[in-house]
């Protein structure tokens, strides 16, 4: 076997052996499950999360999962704990301590203070005789028979099934709340998805000019207009009303097919019954509008008036996309 074959070969073994843990782990799912998540429910306080070593990086990640989908939580390093982080535990918090073996020193010392202080504890445990699951209020069960290092030592499949674990929680808890796709954007305000749930036009067009020009007006006066104001188009007006729109295209559409402008206005060269959109529309709305109509820009109004421009560049600016 060459060498190409060996590192394809270990990769695989790791994720088969990764897989199989984590299927393991629904034989697993006992009544504390369960217990937990209605806790969690109920808690008036946050879920305190700590470890060790390897288990202390999957307790940051569950931490940050559990934040952005609802449930309040904060991670504690069990080190950084008994010498100090402990006062970050208040009276109606629950502490959810992870650890494979759940023997580890730090985690013998800080499980008695944690009791101490009447705070549940929920052990996320790769050993259900250990220490932390003899201790805990409630056992999540994160056994794996087996490392997917082929020594059985490097915290591999055993990670992996607690940070699956963690996953689980935080899922079981979004359907238990109803946690939605809205509640999820408000938490997630500068991710695309936030955006596209909260941003509208309003929020975009209004530092842009306003381009505005009369149906009467010369051709000269709106290339001025369509310059100076940097969008790539005018809205026409006809007695305060928005009659058309001029673009560039417009422009050079005029310019194949007429050798004299002297005598034409805005009026012969504008594009009738152009697209608008009120100015509470969504920015993703309006992206999708541009998108059919085959557009870049869109003309804003405020009770049927005219109040700016937005282009695509706004839009993709923004980071919908």
């Amino acid at each position: 076997m060459d060498r190409k074959e060996i590192i394809k070969k270990a990769a695989i073994t790791t994720i088969e052996g990764e897989a199989r843990a984590i299927a393991g782990l629904r034989e697993r799912l006992g009544a504390d499950f369960v217990k937990v998540v209605e806790e969690l429910m109920e808690c008036k306080g946050r879920l305190i999360v700590t470890g060790i070593g390897k288990s202390a990086i999957i307790a940051s990640k569950i931490v940050a999962t559990l934040n952005s989908t609802g449930t309040p939580a904060v991670f504690m390093h069990a080190a950084d704990a008994i010498h100090g982080d402990l006062g970050l535990i208040r009276e109606d918090d629950m502490v959810m301590c992870i650890s494979k073996s759940g023997s580890t020193p730090e985690i013998k010392v800080l499980v008695p203070l944690i009791a101490s202080r009447g705070n549940k504890i929920i052990a996320l445990v790769g050993n259900t005789t250990s220490y932390l699951a003899l201790k805990a209020n409630y056992v999540l069960d994160a056994t794996v028979e087996k490392e997917a290092c082929p020594n059985n030592l490097a915290p591999t499949s055993s990670t992996t099934a607690q940070m699956v674990m963690g996953d689980a929680l935080a899922v079981a808890l979004i359907n238990a709340r109803g946690f939605s796709r809205s509640d999820f954007a408000r938490l997630h305000p500068g991710g695309t998805l936030g955006k596209k749930m909260y941003l509208r036009v309003a929020d975009l067009y209004v530092n842009n000019e306003k381009p505005l020009v009369d149906e009467s007006d010369s051709i000269p006066r709106v290339i001025m207009e369509i310059s100076s104001r940097r969008l790539g188009a005018t809205v026409v007006k006809n007695n305060g009303n928005i009659s058309g729109i001029i673009t560039d295209g417009d422009l050079r559409r005029m310019l194949q097919h007429h050798n004299n402008m002297e005598n034409l206005t805005a009026k012969d060269i504008m594009s009738k019954n152009p697209k608008r959109i009120d100015e509470d529309t969504l920015a993703v709305d309006a992206l999708e509008l541009m998108r059919k109509s085959n557009i870049t820009q869109l003309i804003i109004t405020r009770n049927e008036k005219y109040v700016g421009i937005v282009h695509l560049h706004d839009i993709l600016e923004a980071g919908i996309l």
